[in-house]
């Protein structure tokens, strides 16, 4: 979840989608459209024979060298048959298509759309889901580090940490005392895998209120799973205006039952959501901050506020334990 750029940075006429097609063996392009809330990439909507697809290509946050990793997740989430989006093959077999120096990938079209606010129920069918796909991931022989694990929040500090007082003059000190807490008390060992690492609700697809499925698997590497519980409590748990916002237990224990109903949780994981929460919401603090003291020239930008995430790194510096979190 960084900087959602409003912007389609390589433009594409209908020669050139058919140019890219011809790389293909899907039939007849029938109209397309760009996508103007991509975050760093161009997506455009393909609608060829009568199919949809959506055409993503990557522009320069993505490395070349994650690519195939990201279309072997997707690839083997969607044979497992978890909802995501399916890389379609080229007629090389591959599914990385090099074209006008950059790199693109054509995957299949995901029904359904997201939810500005998840109910509990929502939550609980998550909490499911997201387990199920910590279960197939975990036997996947694929490997990819997380470049904002805790070991690069300092760093990330260290970048911000003069000029983030124009954001907030208190900001410093409150990063300091969460960066110590975090790094102090952060686990060594729990279960692990691949998880998605960025299940914000706008990446969260439902029809009407059944789950749909989840894009945008750009921020996937390996970590902990209960990281990734730690990740959507702050994405979909806190409810409310930020000068007010407060975090909703009741659709925490409903993801959380959703989660344990497909896989449980040891004793080891439960004592340390508190710290993985507080790091979570750090960690999308610093990259909030990072983004917003450095915009990107030229982009239309709709910087996200960092703001919303000191409330919830107040909410879990103060909780005592999981308790807190789901009774």
């Amino acid at each position: 979840e960084r900087i959602k750029l409003m912007a389609v940075y390589t433009k594409l006429n209908q020669s050139k989608i058919e140019e890219i097609l011809s790389n293909y063996n899907l039939g007849k392009l029938d109209s397309f459209k760009g996508i103007e809330e991509g975050i760093e990439n161009t997506n455009y909507f393909l609608s060829v024979n009568k199919k949809k697809f959506i055409l993503t290509i990557y522009e320069k946050r993505v490395k070349s060298d994650d690519l195939p990793f990201f279309s072997d997740l997707m690839s083997s989430l969607n044979k497992a048959n978890f909802k995501c989006p399916a890389p379609i093959l080229n007629n090389e077999n591959r599914t990385i298509t090099d074209f006008d120096e950059k790199k693109l990938m054509i995957v299949s079209f995901l029904d359904g759309k997201a939810k500005e606010n998840l109910s509990p129920t929502n939550c609980k069918s998550v909490g499911a889901e997201i387990a199920k796909m910590h279960q197939l991931t975990k036997n996947l022989k694929l490997n990819r580090q997380n470049d904002l694990s805790i070991n690069s929040w300092r760093k990330l500090f260290e970048a911000v940490k003069d000029k983030c007082t124009k954001i907030h003059k208190d900001l410093p000190k409150l990063i300091e005392e969460n960066l110590n807490d975090v790094e102090k008390n952060w686990p060594k060992n729990l279960p692990k895998g691949i998880i998605h690492a960025d299940l914000f609700h706008d990446n969260i697809f439902f029809i009407q209120d059944k789950f749909s499925g989840v894009i945008d698997f750009y921020f996937s590497c390996e970590d902990f799973f209960a990281f990734e519980i730690a990740i959507c409590f702050n994405a979909l748990c806190f409810d409310g205006l930020k000068s007010n916002l407060s975090f909703n237990v009741t659709k925490a224990k409903n993801f959380i039952d959703g989660y344990t109903s497909v896989r449980k949780l040891s004793d080891e994981e439960l004592n340390n959501i508190k710290v993985l929460s507080q790091g979570a919401a750090l960690r999308f603090l610093l990259t909030r901050v990072f983004d917003a003291l450095n915009k990107v020239e030229g982009a239309i930008v709709k910087i996200k506020d960092p703001m919303e995430y000191l409330k919830r790194l107040e909410f879990h510096k103060n909780a005592k334990n999981h308790e807190d979190y789901f009774f």
